[in-house]
């Protein structure tokens, strides 16, 4: 079984208006909803073999707290530009790629193709993956070439403002 947590970037500043997109850094909130959903993650369990994120400062942010909490470094951390702002077939090209040795990833990126990805996946019905938003997949299968044709099963979804 392979199992990926798709999450989407934490809350990000619009603080200032001509900086560009992909810059953008975390905002208060999401400088504290960041490590607290890597510690509910930890708190159910949660094993991650590997970290895979968009190179956009709010996306890699969000997946260095993880990385900390995991106790990765953040040199461990595969950054894949083509993650910022992917649309599903991105995101299953990236899937197929992963590691054989890996059996659970995060992948961090942005909306709107993680929702898109998320309700392709066809687990969960979700409107608009919230930002720091995590769902989470398993997929029956041995190798990541074969995800996105195996029989997938939720495993969990979960957000900051989920209490």
């Amino acid at each position: 079984m392979k199992s990926i947590l798709l999450i989407r970037h934490a809350k990000s500043s619009w603080d200032s208006p001509t900086m560009k997109d992909f810059d953008r850094p975390l905002n208060e909130r999401g400088l504290k909803d960041a490590p607290m959903m890597a510690q509910r993650m930890l708190d159910r369990k949660v094993k991650l073999d590997a970290i895979i994120s968009s190179t956009a400062k709010r996306a890699f942010t969000t997946a260095t707290f993880f990385a900390k909490a995991h106790q990765q470094k953040e040199s461990d951390i595969k950054r894949i530009d083509k993650l910022y702002h992917a649309m599903p077939p991105v995101f299953e090209e990236v899937v197929a790629e992963i590691s054989p040795a890996h059996n659970t990833v995060a992948i961090f990126s942005h909306n709107p193709g993680i929702t898109e990805f998320a309700n392709l996946l066809g687990v969960a019905r979700i409107d608009n993956m919230p930002t720091c938003g995590i769902l989470g997949v398993h997929f029956l299968c041995d190798d990541w070439q074969q995800a996105m044709q195996s029989e997938k099963r939720f495993w969990l979804f979960d957000y900051p403002k989920n209490i």
